[in-house]
């Protein structure tokens, strides 16, 4: 009887040490431009809490489709609210909790060596006839694939630049297109643009009237196994230690915020 109650008491306490362990860690599914951010804002949090974040990069639209299907995360930051409002409407997100954390800013971005002065030339960059590849993200799941061809509508130069479009999976990828020679300009995340591998880059700032804004939110899951923690987290980024480091990387206060 004795060793019974010892083993039940053993095992007990390895579920309880289990439970412990995994709720001392979180999963998040965040877009590609907070690459460089998320790491910073893990950092700190964890710091602060204990908490380990596990963040995993993509495109807010395969993250959206991703989560309907299932996907084991406890909080989404997409890059367009409107994601996270449709999951919140479909019962996705624990009730209560989507937040707009940011808005996002596209540039135009090309290397330090490139013979082209982005920040004079602005849109004229793109029309170069050295300029053969023009990287943006792929608009059909990417907000800031969306926001370029909106600006490029804007702009007027859509239908003069089509042909010289490569498409990234997500602004991550077309950053890499950029950097690695592939394409001479791409029209990115200002966040990527600020991160300590491109910041020395030439760049030129859209204006922000060329594109829709580009409110960004955060919701926890419903199917979150850590909704506690996970709300722990979406505290630490609206305190004043997240807002610095979003600001850091360029990311604005949304106008509800």
């Amino acid at each position: 009887m004795r060793n019974f109650v010892a083993s039940s008491l053993l095992s007990l306490s390895f579920f309880l040490a289990a439970g412990v362990a995994s709720a001392q860690e979180i999963s998040v599914a965040a877009a590609s431009d907070l690459s460089f951010a998320m790491p910073d804002l893990a950092a700190g949090f964890q710091k602060q809490t204990g908490i380990k974040v596990n963040a995993t990069f993509g495109s807010s639209g395969n993250f959206f489709s991703q989560i309907q299907h299932g996907a084991p995360f406890d909080i989404f930051f997409s890059a367009d609210v409107d994601y996270p409002r449709k999951l919140d409407a479909a019962g996705f997100c624990e009730p209560g909790t989507l937040y707009e954390y940011a808005t996002g800013k596209i540039v135009v971005w090309a290397a330090k060596d490139s013979p082209l002065d982005i920040a004079r030339l602005g849109w004229k960059a793109l029309l170069d006839s050295r300029v053969q590849r023009i990287a943006i993200a792929n608009p059909a799941h990417a907000p800031y694939g969306r926001a370029a061809v909106a600006a490029l509508k804007s702009a007027g130069i859509l239908a003069q630049v089509r042909s010289k479009l490569v498409y990234g999976e997500n602004i991550s990828q077309t950053a890499q297109f950029v950097q690695s020679g592939n394409a001479q300009i791409g029209i990115l995340a200002l966040s990527i643009a600020l991160s300590p591998t491109m910041q020395q880059g030439r760049r030129w700032e859209i204006p922000d009237d060329s594109y829709p804004l580009l409110i960004q939110a955060a919701v926890v899951l419903k199917s979150s196994k850590a909704k506690n923690e996970a709300k722990k987290f979406l505290d630490f980024i609206k305190s004043a230690a997240g807002r610095e480091i979003l600001d850091k990387y360029g990311f604005r206060r949304p106008p509800r915020n």
